[in-house]
């Protein structure tokens, strides 16, 4: 099935819609960041990316998304905030989260056996009042 603009456009907003509706309760901030993530996935794949896992895990961290642009691996951290927030979703990765990033990455090269080169992107969700904003910022950070 090929993702039209549309579904990917009401995959984003449905992610927003569970966004809203889970501000005022944390019990659902896990079920709205995949969501987000899913619709993320979505994004990717229109940009001809091949998600391969969704929330790898290993004892050091968390990898929201694995994919492949072309021959190359990509690690995908997913980030979504509001524009009311007064940062942008990227700017929400610290230092010890690349750390930890780095870790995982090593961990899911090492459990595959990838050879090739890798990368690290991220998607960024700008929640906006007139709905999603989406981004992909590729090769965002160098380890």
């Amino acid at each position: 099935m090929r993702k039209t603009p549309e579904l990917v456009a009401a995959a984003i907003s449905a992610a927003y819609t569970a966004w809203v509706a889970s501000t005022s309760r944390a019990s659902t901030t896990h079920a709205t960041g995949e969501s987000f993530e899913r619709a993320a996935a979505r994004f990717l794949a229109r940009r001809g990316y091949t998600v391969l896992a969704h929330n790898w895990r290993c004892p050091g961290g968390e990898i929201d998304l694995v994919a492949r642009d072309g021959d190359t691996l990509v690690f995908v951290e997913v980030r979504a905030r509001s524009s009311r927030a007064g940062y942008l979703p990227e700017e929400t990765i610290g230092r010890a989260k690349v750390r930890r990033l780095a870790l995982a990455g090593e961990a899911y090269l090492q459990s595959c056996g990838w050879q090739g080169p890798c990368r690290f992107d991220v998607v960024a969700i700008a929640i906006q009042d007139a709905g999603p904003n989406i981004r992909l910022i590729a090769d965002a950070f160098q380890l």
